[in-house]
């Protein structure tokens, strides 16, 4: 015999339907068990009667999710395996990324390594030319005797309005001779300029030619000025220097040069400066000279010099 349950009214939510394989009893049985209250009275039934509808609202959601959810699962290896047809463009330019990144950077390190083996070349091919030819420098000085024109005492002590006119021929002797196997090339475009106090009297041109190894070759420049000014100061200290018999005066070549290694090997032009220290005794006539020294400068080529 089955104990009779009482039905509860549902919920404003709609009851959800009965467990599959069991029936519903129709609303004619509960109202004849509400009308007879013996339970000795009522008929023995094998139907069972359908739980309260809080008992599946109370379950966890992970057992029965509530209406309307669906739970799709997908594979993980699947998963964007292929972008969407508008970034397609997009997600292929993306993923060339790295493959040009490793290309650029090949490339950069194959350049540094190319660069690297052209200076290491050249620096090897310049320490052998040094070790075989072994270049020197030529030495510069001035010869014993100097021409001057122009700077008399008459010309001093009553300079004209235009100023003065000297003229020097001056000669500067250039010695090669420590160089066995290195020859010197003087090319066109040099000078020479004669000056005193820092004040320069005359100039002229440096001329072109080739020295051989174990030359000495003696260079004779004549050297014209053309509206000198001296100072009162400059022209009272000329004087005094004139009396001494020991005028200071400073010659100062700059000429191009190029060096010739052997008969093929020649490296590239650069200017050589040359400044010769030197004293007269007059300054007229043929002048006797004291060499104070002679100095070379030429920064480009300074493992030479």
């Amino acid at each position: 015999m089955a104990d009779r349950v009482h039905s509860m009214p549902s919920p404003s939510s709609s009851p959800l339907p009965p467990p599959p394989g069991r029936r519903r009893p129709d609303h004619h049985h509960h109202q004849q068990s509400d009308a007879d209250p013996d339970p000795a009275a009522a008929p023995a039934t094998d139907e069972t009667t359908p739980l309260h509808p809080s008992f599946f609202h109370d379950r966890p959601l992970a057992l029965s999710p509530p209406p309307g959810t669906y739970i799709i699962q997908v594979p993980k290896d699947q998963v964007l395996r292929s972008p969407p047809p508008d970034r397609a463009r997009r997600y292929n330019k993306l993923a060339g990324r790295p493959a040009r990144r490793r290309r650029l950077r090949r490339a950069c390190c194959l350049s540094c390594a190319a660069l690297l083996a052209i200076l290491a070349a050249a620096a090897a091919f310049a320490g052998a030319v040094f070790l075989i030819f072994r270049p020197r420098a030529p030495s510069f000085s001035v010869p014993s005797s100097l021409s001057i024109r122009g700077l008399d005492a008459t010309a001093l002590a009553s300079p004209p309005t235009a100023g003065l006119s000297p003229a020097l021929d001056a000669a500067v002797r250039a010695d090669n001779g420590r160089n066995g196997k290195v020859g010197v090339e003087y090319r066109a475009g040099g000078d020479v300029a004669v000056s005193y106090a820092g004040q320069r009297l005359a100039a002229g041109p440096w001329p072109a030619f080739r020295q051989a190894p174990r030359n000495v070759t003696v260079v004779a420049s004549p050297m014209r000025g053309q509206g000198v000014r001296l100072t009162d100061a400059q022209r009272r200290q000329l004087a005094a220097d004139r009396a001494a018999r020991a005028v200071p005066l400073t010659v100062e070549t700059r000429v191009p040069v190029r060096l010739r290694f052997g008969k093929v090997l020649r490296t590239w032009t650069v200017d050589v400066k040359v400044r010769c220290e030197v004293a007269v005794d007059r300054l007229d006539g043929n002048a006797a000279v004291v060499n104070r020294g002679c100095r070379v400068r030429v920064k480009p080529l300074w493992w030479w010099w």
